[in-house]
């Protein structure tokens, strides 16, 4: 449970539940000062044209000075924010106090943390510093403790994740960090080539150079075409240069409190996906990549941004992780039903041979996609509904659609099958999910 404003305890003593009160690094005030600095940049940028006649008339001595009053009031807000800023580990939850005028206090259950992450910008490398952010179930944001020394970051997150796990308080914090194997690493040379055989990365840069032709031909304005081609060229950095940074140095390793992601070039992320909390598993097998036997591994967990397990890896070895992400599923003997061509090529003309569905006794899977094919894989025990849907042209021809919904706020839809199917998968479906939910084991960390 989070939220909650209140003054609990004193500054630097004991909270309630035996928790001890801590503070956040010693650089956190300069941290945090930029945000007024940056508040007063923008304004400044507005008001650029009044800007001389205001600074104008002013002397050396009054604008050193009037810097240094900005200075110290900077300073003095970093300072106090940090100063009022605790946090404390109590026997069931995680507080986190802030505010200056107005007192904020979030409460976190221990036993809603889905993820602990440690994150390391380049400066907070440098610094030795690093942020730490929770996932917690029922929330969208991310509640973050920023910034920490990276010893203290580490060793905090192994307490949460110990007393997650019903360790006594005594020993959660010495039990340390969970031991780790490593199961997978990605290659640079293996990530660039990826990039490279991506087809959406070519398509945005054709379409850049092309609309700043166009553009150019018939403004014949540079600003113009600035203006046109700018988005086209964030899509291809966000699909190229973008993806390589996050990407970098990707490891995946498995240890009790579920699976390790660390990745990045600039900015390093320490992630976690947490055991049992996996709704769907999504393979992606770009037109290029399937030559070389190539798959990116997508995930969707329930009130979670960790979205890639896996960038790029050979297809038995993101098999071999995805096992453990989904312990009893064998997805070669995963037998794929296309939609039956009678009905679907009048509903899909060409691309209707990219559907195909596959049900086992632990999965449900569809298929989609010819150029880029994704093949989406839900545990019948993660199933919240079941839906069959038919429009009045699938009607006409006989097929319909039947969607599974997930915890996630996500659906996966085995489109274009037979009518008489799809109603039979409807209530199969249904009783799988619910004798899967009976025998499923309650999600815990480090079991």
């Amino acid at each position: 449970m989070r939220g909650g404003a209140g003054d609990e305890g004193d500054a630097g003593g004991a909270g309630h539940g035996g928790g001890v009160e801590r503070r956040l690094h010693v650089l956190t005030p300069l941290r945090r000062a930029w945000v007024p600095v940056a508040a007063i940049v923008g304004i400044l940028m507005q008001q650029g044209e009044r800007l001389q006649e205001w600074i104008g008339p002013m002397s050396v001595g009054l604008r050193v000075a009037a810097l240094a009053a900005l200075v110290l009031v900077f300073g003095t807000y970093g300072f106090l924010s940090w100063w009022f800023t605790h946090y404390s580990v109590t026997d069931t939850e995680l507080r986190i106090r802030t505010g200056l005028v107005f007192r904020r206090t979030a409460h976190i259950r221990l036993d809603r943390i889905q993820a602990v992450d440690v994150t390391r910008p380049i400066l907070a490398r440098v610094a030795g510093v690093a942020k730490l952010r929770l996932d917690v179930i029922g929330t969208e944001a991310k509640d973050e403790l920023s910034l920490l020394d990276e010893r203290d970051a580490v060793a905090l997150r192994a307490e949460l994740l110990a007393r997650a796990a019903g360790f006594t308080p005594e020993h959660a914090t010495v039990v340390g960090q969970a031991p780790e194997r490593r199961l997978l690493a990605v290659g640079v040379r293996d990530l660039v080539a990826s990039l490279l055989l991506s087809l959406g990365v070519w398509a945005a840069l054709v379409a850049g150079v092309t609309a700043s032709a166009v553009m150019w031909w018939v403004s014949e304005s540079p600003w113009v075409t600035l203006v046109a081609v700018v988005p086209l060229l964030g899509a291809v950095w966000a699909g190229s240069v973008g993806r390589f940074l996050a990407e970098y140095d990707w490891t995946v390793a498995e240890s009790p409190d579920g699976l390790r992601l660390d990745h990045g070039l600039l900015d390093r992320a320490h992630e976690t996906v947490p055991p049992g909390r996996v709704q769907t598993v999504r393979i992606v097998e770009p037109l290029l990549w399937r030559r070389l036997g190539w798959v990116r591994v997508e995930l969707a967990v329930a009130g979670s941004k960790n979205d890639v397990l896996v960038p790029v890896a050979r297809r038995d070895a993101a098999h071999a992780v995805i096992a453990r992400v989904l312990p009893g599923v064998d997805l070669t003997t995963l037998e794929f039903s296309p939609s039956p061509s009678a009905g679907s090529r009048w509903v899909v003309p060409v691309w209707w041979k990219g559907y195909g569905l596959a049900v086992s006794d632990e999965v449900f899977a569809a298929r989609r996609g010819r150029l880029c094919r994704r093949t989406e894989i839900v545990p019948h025990a993660k199933v919240q509904s079941v839906r069959r849907s038919q429009g009045p042209w699938e009607r006409a021809r006989g097929v319909a659609d039947l969607h599974v919904d997930t915890g996630a706020n996500a659906t996966v839809t085995a489109r274009l099958r037979s009518a008489a199917e799809a109603s039979a998968l409807l209530d199969a479906q249904a009783a799988r999910s619910r004798t899967s939910r009976a025998a499923a084991r309650p999600d815990r960390w480090m079991t």
